[in-house]
Protein backbone atom coordinates (compact mmCIF):
# COMPACT_ATOMS: atom_id res chain seq x y z
CA UNK A 1 0.00 0.00 0.00
CA UNK A 2 1.44 3.22 -0.76
CA UNK A 3 1.33 5.88 1.61
CA UNK A 4 0.53 8.59 -0.89
CA UNK A 5 -1.67 7.81 -3.61
CA UNK A 6 -1.65 10.02 -6.86
CA UNK A 7 1.41 11.12 -8.67
CA UNK A 8 0.40 14.80 -9.99
CA UNK A 9 2.07 16.65 -12.09
CA UNK A 10 1.44 20.16 -14.01
CA UNK A 11 2.34 23.55 -15.44
CA UNK A 12 2.03 26.81 -13.57
CA UNK A 13 1.91 29.81 -15.78
CA UNK A 14 2.45 33.72 -14.19
CA UNK A 15 4.46 36.47 -13.02
CA UNK A 16 7.25 36.68 -10.43
CA UNK A 17 6.62 32.83 -9.58
CA UNK A 18 9.17 31.77 -7.15
CA UNK A 19 10.02 28.12 -7.23
CA UNK A 20 11.26 28.74 -3.63
CA UNK A 21 8.68 29.88 -2.21
CA UNK A 22 6.41 27.48 -3.80
CA UNK A 23 8.06 24.70 -2.70
CA UNK A 24 8.27 25.99 1.09
CA UNK A 25 4.24 26.41 1.37
CA UNK A 26 3.23 22.85 -0.70
CA UNK A 27 5.96 21.53 2.03
CA UNK A 28 4.14 22.86 5.05
CA UNK A 29 0.36 23.07 3.78
CA UNK A 30 0.40 19.78 2.04
CA UNK A 31 0.73 16.47 2.80
CA UNK A 32 2.99 14.08 0.29
CA UNK A 33 6.30 13.59 -0.90
CA UNK A 34 8.41 13.79 -4.08
CA UNK A 35 8.00 17.06 -4.30
CA UNK A 36 9.63 18.74 -7.40
CA UNK A 37 9.10 22.83 -8.24
CA UNK A 38 11.48 23.66 -10.87
CA UNK A 39 11.21 26.33 -13.01
CA UNK A 40 11.55 30.35 -13.40
CA UNK A 41 9.48 33.49 -12.66
CA UNK A 42 7.09 32.30 -15.05
CA UNK A 43 6.80 29.32 -15.59
CA UNK A 44 6.82 26.44 -13.12
CA UNK A 45 6.83 22.59 -13.20
CA UNK A 46 5.29 20.78 -10.32
CA UNK A 47 5.41 16.99 -9.69
CA UNK A 48 3.74 15.41 -6.46
CA UNK A 49 2.58 12.56 -4.59
CA UNK A 50 -0.21 12.81 -2.22
CA UNK A 51 -3.76 11.54 -1.66
CA UNK A 52 -5.31 15.05 -1.83
CA UNK A 53 -4.71 16.10 -5.65
CA UNK A 54 -6.96 18.67 -5.39
CA UNK A 55 -5.82 20.87 -2.79
CA UNK A 56 -2.57 21.19 -4.76
CA UNK A 57 -4.76 22.03 -7.94
CA UNK A 58 -6.47 24.74 -5.81
CA UNK A 59 -3.57 26.15 -4.88
CA UNK A 60 -1.94 26.39 -7.11
CA UNK A 61 -4.14 27.77 -9.25
CA UNK A 62 -3.96 30.89 -7.01
CA UNK A 63 -0.48 31.20 -8.72
CA UNK A 64 -1.46 31.44 -12.23
CA UNK A 65 -2.85 29.37 -14.68
CA UNK A 66 -2.78 26.01 -14.68
CA UNK A 67 -2.42 23.46 -17.71
CA UNK A 68 -0.80 20.24 -18.77
CA UNK A 69 -2.35 18.30 -15.63
CA UNK A 70 -2.03 14.57 -14.84
CA UNK A 71 -3.10 13.03 -11.93
CA UNK A 72 -2.12 9.45 -11.99
CA UNK A 73 -3.36 6.52 -9.38
CA UNK A 74 -0.10 4.61 -8.29
CA UNK A 75 -2.12 2.39 -6.80
CA UNK A 76 -3.46 1.28 -9.84
CA UNK A 77 -0.64 1.21 -11.85
CA UNK A 78 0.86 -1.03 -9.03
CA UNK A 79 -1.50 -3.29 -8.90
CA UNK A 80 -1.23 -3.69 -12.77
CA UNK A 81 -3.94 -1.51 -14.14
CA UNK A 82 -4.11 1.68 -15.96
CA UNK A 83 -3.46 4.48 -13.50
Amino acid sequence: MLEFRYDTQLLIEGENLNEDEINDYITANLKGDCLLAVGDDTLIKIHFHTNEPWDLLKYCSTLGEIFDIVVEDMDRQSRGLKG
